[in-house]
């Protein structure tokens, strides 16, 4: 005669494999990466990368450690395009005015919107869990989302004309990493000057 395990004991293990499974999918959709959609305009003419100064469209901002570090990320994403900072800004060829704008919305509830639900399981004859046990995790919880905007515009300093402009944005989930505004920045820049100078007129996304 074969002894049937506990009931309760299966069950409960049963309980933390979904649970460890659940936590696992979860991780794996928080780690996703969300993408950056990206619109360009410019003449249709070559661009050729010279010396450039990195200015705030807003001159108040120049002397900010934010504008600083958002002026960092687009220099090197020019950088990689061939741009060198001009060692003297009024005698730079050409000018980026930078703008940088920040937005929160409150998105669906998160956390977690599933439940366990067990049934048909068999533990040992004539004995298991039936009926479909739901067994609900945690409650819904509100989740703010953070937006990002990059635009750029590319100037000739002597008769200031644009030769090319860019806007890049994207969100993330408040409170992660990926939400820091020097960290959002960063990947705004490296997305709208990925493939410079881009076609004009057309949004791409950029993951």
């Amino acid at each position: 005669m074969h002894a049937r395990p506990s009931r309760s004991l299966a069950y409960r293990s049963l309980v933390r494999t979904a649970v460890a499974g659940a936590a696992l999918a979860l991780a794996g959709c928080a780690a996703r990466t969300p993408p950056t959609q990206v619109t360009r305009f410019h003449l249709g003419q070559p661009i050729a990368p010279g010396e450039v100064a990195v200015e705030p469209r807003d001159p108040t901002f120049a002397d900010s450690l934010e504008f600083q570090a958002y002026a960092n990320a687009v220099a090197a994403a020019l950088a990689r395009n061939g741009f060198r900072s001009a060692p003297n800004v009024a005698q730079s060829e050409i000018v980026a005015v930078v703008d940088v704008m920040h937005g929160a919305r409150q998105g669906t509830p998160r956390g977690p919107a599933f439940s366990l639900g067990l049934g048909g399981a068999s533990f040992g004859r004539h004995s298991g869990v039936g009926g479909g046990v739901s067994l609900p995790i945690g409650r819904r919880r509100p989740t703010e989302i953070v937006g990002t905007e990059l635009s750029v515009q590319l100037k000739r300093r002597s008769e200031g004309t644009v030769i090319w402009e860019g806007r890049a944005r994207t969100e993330a989930r408040a409170g992660t990493p990926e939400a820091a505004p020097d960290a959002m920045v960063a990947k705004l820049a490296s997305a709208l000057f990925q493939g410079f100078p881009g076609q004009s007129g057309q949004t791409v996304t950029v993951k």
